[in-house]
C-alpha cells in the first residue's frame, strides 16, 4: 500500500506544480480498507466537490442551489449521489478537473461500482475531466467494462533486489542475532517476497490515456 500511495502522491504533486496559477482543479481521494464502511461513493465524490469548491473564489450558483434545494427536500440531510454527480458535472463544465484515486481496489465492491458509474457520467458530460487511479489487477475488468474505451493501464512493480536489500538490512538490525541462521533468513525472505508479489503486482490505471500531458 505504501508504494501505491507514494506513486499517487507523486502524481498529485506533479499535477499541482504543472497547474499552479491556472483554473485547473486537482483533487484526490485515498481509499483505505479499514475505513470501507465510511468511504462510500457519496462520501468520496462529495469530498471531490469540496476540494474543487474550496479553491474557488465563488461557488457556482448552480452548485449552491442544488445543495440548498436538496437539504430542504431531504430534511437537512446531505446531498444524494445523483445530486453530487450533477454538482461535479457543473463544476467540471467550467474548468478542467484532475481526479486522482488511490487504492480503488480497497473500496467495497458495491461502492466501487457506484464510483465508476458516477465517474463515467462525469466523463460523458465533461470530456476534459481527467482521472488517474491505482489498484490491483483484479479490478481492471470492472474499470474497462464501466468505462469502455476510456481506459489505459500501466504495470507497476517493485524490484526484487531492492526489496531483498531492504529486508536484509532490517534483519541485520535484529536485537537477537543468534536466533537467526541462513535457513531462517532465506525462509523469511521467500515468504515476504511472495506476499509482496501478490500485493504489489498491480496496475497503475490511467483514465483516459491522455490524462497526463
Amino acid at each position: 500500500m505504501l508504494t501505491r500511495l507514494h506513486d499517487s502522491s507523486l502524481v498529485v504533486d506533479m499535477l499541482y506544480n504543472r497547474t499552479r496559477g491556472q483554473s485547473t482543479a486537482v483533487t484526490c481521494f485515498y481509499f483505505d480498507f479499514a475505513a470501507r464502511e465510511e468511504q462510500t461513493a457519496t462520501s468520496m465524490l462529495g469530498s471531490l466537490v469540496k476540494q474543487v469548491v474550496s479553491g474557488m473564489e465563488m461557488i457556482p450558483e448552480e452548485v449552491s442551489r442544488a445543495f440548498q434545494e436538496h437539504k430542504e427536500t431531504m430534511g437537512g440531510c446531505g446531498p444524494q449521489l445523483a445530486v453530487i454527480v450533477k454538482m461535479l458535472q457543473a463544476l467540471a463544465s467550467s474548468r478542467p478537473i484532475f481526479i486522482c484515486i488511490d487504492a480503488l481496489d480497497e473500496c467495497a465492491a458495491v461502492q466501487r461500482f457506484r464510483v465508476l458509474d458516477s465517474l463515467n457520467q462525469i466523463l460523458e458530460k465533461c470530456p476534459w475531466t481527467r482521472i488517474f487511479a491505482t489498484g490491483r489487477p483484479h479490478i481492471r475488468h470492472e474499470i474497462e467494462t464501466r468505462l469502455t474505451g476510456r481506459v489505459a493501464s500501466v504495470s507497476v512493480g517493485l524490484k526484487r533486489d531492492d526489496i531483498v536489500g531492504f529486508l536484509r538490512v532490517r534483519l541485520g538490525e535484529d536485537e537477537t542475532p543468534d536466533a537467526m541462521d541462513e535457513g531462517l533468513e532465506a525462509e523469511i525472505l521467500e515468504k515476504i517476497l511472495g506476499n509482496v508479489s501478490e500485493m504489489y503486482g498491480g496496475k497503475l490505471l490511467r483514465l483516459p490515456p491522455h490524462i497526463i500531458c
